[in-house]
């Protein structure tokens, strides 16, 4: 842990915090981020959002969603980036953070030590249904949690599997419906 609680440094009325929210491809995740991420500007509230810079699937900048709605963000490289950059931010939105590095987790809470309220989405799992990047050590030290699920293409129940439809096998494929769909654990698993 980078800071300890006696070193949290308070921001006028709130400590800062950790939100995740982590699911399957097509279950909503951006959607969440770039609506918290609003709300947050309607309160008039410094905000910067940042997105890996390898994910180039909608825009160079923009974090999009699958249903095309778009925030301006800051590509970068490495997560140390983020904190970095942060300047005068209340609010820092972190998108695609599967695909940061190990050190997203150490720099997301050296900012909610700071008195920032992080707000994260990601994978939670890649397409072998095992635990992807980052994602599950935010999920253990956020303060809030929201898991979203998409509709199963196969029978329609609540999914949480990032089922891949290419034969590639690497880790890393940033894809779209051409490469990925959404199924439930049932349709995941008995497609194997």
């Amino acid at each position: 842990m980078l800071f300890s609680e006696d070193r949290l440094v308070h921001r006028g009325a709130s400590y800062g915090s950790i939100e995740v929210i982590c699911g399957s491809m097509f279950s909503g995740k951006t959607e969440e981020l770039i609506r918290r991420v609003r709300r947050s500007l309607l309160a008039k509230l410094p905000v910067e959002i940042f997105k890996p810079a390898m994910d180039t699937r909608y825009h160079d900048t923009d974090i999009t969603s699958h249903d095309s709605n778009s925030v301006p963000s800051t590509p970068v490289d490495h997560s140390s980036t983020i904190f970095a950059r942060a300047g005068a931010a209340k609010v820092v939105g972190i998108d695609e953070a599967q695909f940061f590095d190990d050190e997203l987790p150490e720099v997301c809470t050296k900012l909610a030590n700071t008195g920032i309220r992080v707000i994260v989405a990601g994978l939670d799992m890649d397409f072998r249904g095992e635990p992807f990047g980052p994602v599950p050590a935010l999920m253990a030290i956020a303060e809030h949690v929201t898991k979203v699920h998409a509709v199963c293409v196969r029978c329609g129940a609540p999914a949480n599997y990032s089922y891949r439809l290419t034969a590639d096998d690497q880790r890393l494929l940033v894809g779209e419906k051409d490469s990925y769909e959404p199924r439930c654990r049932t349709c995941f698993f008995g497609s194997k």
